[in-house]
């Protein structure tokens, strides 16, 4: 009998995660079955998928009673925990299965500290003392004033999933940022074997962005729909590069591992793509790639797998045509981080208000 993509992929050297946790999905089995049949090993949240799934059913109520008049931001971060444990305990026969490559759980600080590096440090190390569990993934912003922050958290022998990654040269300090902390770890005694990290690029949104752009432009057509796949291939040529040689191999003589690549936002946005166009395009060894259910589903039901990722090709050329065609990447790069902090802290925002009004409706 055949292999299913998923578990082709992970053939591959391709992990798949699952970019959603909620009480009902632990509670029904959804995630379980996710891991036994579908070959997932690792799951991401952010706080619009806290926002969307506190914002449906009842699943919540029972804790928010029980928490009773705790100010609402002590109630999100309760009941957030409660589904980050719940996950935790479930991959964690992934996470010994794997020898911690997989396994683990993503848990993103407050987003509205996205530009306070000292703020996202402390939240970062919070969470991580309060869930304290070996599979747990703290998310950090790649906002300039994040690295510092992702550098220290690293360097305090910590495990963080670096999310928001657009542009090529932040992915280059992201990077960086990782090896500093594993350096300054190693330095103080700290054992690096039990430190690891994703750095997550966001796909699919730069494809919507960038088409828009030429849209208005009136670029031509073949351009449109290049520029995620084109960026993510250059992105993991650099992992590649940075990865390897005198300065890293003393690092890994230390026990230390690579920060692998994580493809985020791999769900298709416009129709007239592949429904599959970011999981086939991007898979390569020693990279990630987390993905709603309805991706899950539709690359287990008809897609193909295999390696792509290393096929640079025409990528460089790619960048180039867009740029003689009139699109600025380094304003859609940082557009793209700006709205994407925003959204978050927007989301977070609404998730807040949203338990306020429904702790309201609770009967005492």
């Amino acid at each position: 009998m055949a292999e299913r993509p998923l578990a082709e992929l992970s053939a591959l050297g391709q992990s798949a995660w699952i970019d959603f946790v909620s009480r009902d999905a632990l509670r029904d089995g959804t995630l379980a079955d996710l891991i036994s049949e579908h070959s997932i090993v690792g799951v991401t949240s952010n706080p619009t998928i806290f926002q969307e799934a506190m914002s449906k059913g009842d699943a919540y109520d029972e804790q928010l009673r029980e928490l009773g008049d705790v100010a609402v931001e002590d109630a999100f971060w309760a009941l957030a925990e409660r589904d980050i444990a719940g996950a935790l305990e479930l991959f964690d026969a992934v996470w010994q299965r794997t020898d911690g490559r997989d396994g683990y759980v993503s848990l993103e600080v407050d987003p509205r500290l996205a530009y306070d590096t000292l703020g996202t440090y402390r939240s970062a190390m919070a969470l991580h003392e309060k869930l304290d569990r070996r599979n747990l993934m703290v998310k950090i912003p790649a906002t300039r004033p994040g690295l510092g922050a992702i550098e220290d958290v690293i360097a305090a022998g910590r495990s963080i999933n670096v999310t928001l990654i657009f542009s090529l040269d932040r992915y280059a300090a992201v990077a960086e940022s990782y090896i500093r902390g594993l350096q300054r770890l190693v330095a103080s005694g700290g054992d690096p074997s039990r430190v690891a990290s994703v750095a997550s690029f966001f796909v699919s949104r730069i494809d919507t962005e960038a088409d828009r752009r030429l849209e208005e432009l009136g670029a031509p057509e073949d351009l449109r729909g290049r520029l995620a796949v084109a960026n993510a291939r250059l992105a993991y040529e650099h992992y590649r590069d940075v990865f390897a040689g005198r300065r890293w191999e003393e690092l890994v003589a230390k026990g230390a591992r690579p920060q692998r690549l994580l493809w985020a936002s791999t769900s298709t946005k416009n129709p007239a793509y592949s429904d599959v166009l970011y999981v086939e395009e991007l898979i390569g060894p020693d990279t990630v790639n987390t993905m709603p259910l309805k991706t899950v589903e539709a690359f287990e039901d008809h897609g193909v797998a295999e390696a792509r990722l290393t096929d640079v090709g025409d990528a460089r050329e790619t960048l180039d045509r867009l740029a003689a065609a009139g699109l600025d990447y380094d304003d859609v790069t940082a557009t793209l981080e700006r709205d994407g902090v925003a959204k978050f802290a927007d989301s977070f925002e609404e998730v807040l208000a949203t338990l306020s009004e429904e702790r309201a409706k609770l009967p005492a």
